[in-house]
């Protein structure tokens, strides 16, 4: 079933066109993810869709009614974790959690969802005291106090060290496992492709591809790369006779070795060690959505 349709969705700030003529479904239960550099038009898209933002053109349907036209309604049964949720720092996070919790009809208990966040021994804590990990777990449980049938999500690992990342990782894997839709924005390629059933590239106020990520990243034909560095001589030659390789760079004493098939990897590494080849730091890297992105845009993804 679809729970958020898109058509056309056009905004506009004075000369600047932030979305162009978007147009997207985001499906029941599924992880939907829309990626791209800041100033891509990601956020202003998913606030028109909760209906934060007025649109200037083109039509949003969420859970079959429009943001807009029923927005406390709808507000019932969604759930928003905002790029900039602009809380006082010497609000405590029990009390953040009392207040959001009497903006609905039939909140879930708060108590537990600290609980369930670890935040339950920071009740009583500033909420300027909280680390940016703990904010964001903060933000989540605010979130979803309405019990929301939608979760959005707006850069929500945005400033996070890796561990705190991958935590938020587990979190939104657990919001997803209890049947819940979510919408995801982020600028980081590999949070894309790690968490989402389909993803949206968006460049420039445009959706430039749309579907899954393995679609997506099978979709430019990407190679293999293969690095490492020398610790003795190297002869191209010895490769060449490998169908897989499509070709050799050298930087200094730093070789990567591009290829594709099934017997890439392999062949490579019994061709190395059949010319006694030694080497260090050997890695392999799989095309990826930032490989995606490149092709399609040209450029490399910006911060």
């Amino acid at each position: 079933m679809t729970v958020v349709q898109v058509d056309g969705l056009r905004k506009t700030y004075g000369d600047l066109v932030a979305v162009h003529g978007v147009s997207f479904e985001v499906e029941q239960g599924e992880v939907f993810g829309m990626v791209g550099p800041n100033g891509a038009g990601k956020t202003t898209t998913i606030e028109c869709v909760e209906g934060l933002r007025k649109p200037d053109g083109g039509s949003i349907t969420v859970l079959g009614t429009g943001p807009r036209q029923d927005g406390y309604r709808l507000r019932q049964r969604i759930g928003m974790q905002l790029q900039e949720a602009g809380l006082p720092d010497r609000l405590k996070v029990w009390e953040a959690m009392d207040l959001f919790a009497s903006f609905y009809e039939k909140p879930v208990p708060w108590e537990s969802l600290l609980e369930r966040f670890g935040l339950a021994e920071k009740r009583k804590s500033y909420i300027g005291s909280l680390s940016g990990g703990q904010k964001q777990r903060l933000f989540i449980a605010l979130a979803l106090l309405n019990d929301p049938e939608v979760v959005f999500l707006d850069e929500l690992t945005t400033g996070l060290d890796p561990q705190a990342r991958r935590a938020m990782w587990d979190m939104i894997r657990e919001i997803r496992g209890q049947g819940k839709t979510v919408f995801l924005t982020t600028h980081y390629m590999e949070e894309a492709e790690e968490l989402c059933d389909r993803v949206a590239i968006m460049d420039h106020g445009r959706i430039v591809a749309l579907d899954t990520p393995a679609a997506l990243i099978r979709s430019i034909g990407g190679e293999r790369r293969i690095r490492f560095t020398l610790k003795g001589d190297f002869d191209e030659a010895s490769l060449r006779g490998l169908g897989s390789v499509s070709r050799v760079e050298r930087r200094d004493d730093t070789i990567t070795i591009y290829g594709s098939g099934d017997q890439f990897l392999s062949g490579v590494v019994s061709a190395l060690e059949r010319e006694k080849v030694l080497f260090t730091g050997l890695s392999v890297r799989e095309p990826s959505l930032e490989d995606v992105f490149l092709t399609l845009t040209g450029h490399e993804i910006r911060e």
